[in-house]
């Protein structure tokens, strides 16, 4: 009797250290690495968020007759913050696209923006103009960085996710893991620049 319960332990020793050697573990860690990387998506944007009333409201100061650029920037930061994201955003394509579009608008009217100040050689000078917009520059620099870290982890993700064996690893011990969503370009984005001189 001893002899046998020896060998039942000795067999769920090893059946637990070769689970857990064969990657069980795998998808749910890749699937942290998402949800993390996702976060720091939105936190770069939630950044650039905060830094947007300071940057129009120095700029308004400038330049007044501007105003509808301002107030489309104003807009499309609204339209960005209060979007509800639901939770399943990152497997839903069409809250993940909602949510990319708001993001790519206030990305154009930050833009535009930019190119206004442009006009006004006293605010290109403005010590706290140049700063705003050097600490804009870097929160685009860290949206895109962060993007791509997402992007990332979203490949390895659901690369697992759809190849052998971690597509049967998900299918027995994960049925509840789905494919997330990655970042694309719109359309606008990819026509090339008209350049005139």
């Amino acid at each position: 009797m001893l002899q046998r319960y020896r060998g039942t332990v000795g067999l769920v020793l090893i059946l637990v250290l070769a689970a857990s050697g064969c990657g069980i573990n795998r998808l749910p860690t890749l699937d942290e690495q998402v949800k993390a990387a996702w976060s720091e998506v939105l936190n770069q944007y939630q950044r650039r968020s905060d830094l947007i009333p300071n940057l129009v409201a120095t700029v308004k100061g400038y330049a007044k007759q501007e105003q509808q650029v301002l107030t489309a920037v104003t807009e499309a930061r609204a339209k960005a913050t209060s979007m509800q994201l639901p939770a399943d955003v990152l497997s839903n394509p069409q809250a993940f696209h909602e949510f990319e579009q708001n993001q790519a608008a206030l990305t154009g009217a930050l833009g535009r923006l930019l190119v206004v100040s442009e006009r006004y050689p006293q605010l290109r000078s403005n010590q706290n103009f140049l700063a705003l917009q050097s600490q804009l520059e870097g929160t685009e620099n860290r949206i895109a960085v962060a993007r791509r870290d997402y992007i990332l982890a979203v490949q390895s993700y659901n690369t697992a996710l759809r190849t052998i064996p971690d597509r049967w690893i998900g299918a027995w011990f994960y049925p509840d893991l789905k494919v997330r969503q990655t970042f694309t370009i719109s359309q606008q984005a990819q026509e090339v620049p008209k350049v005139q001189f």
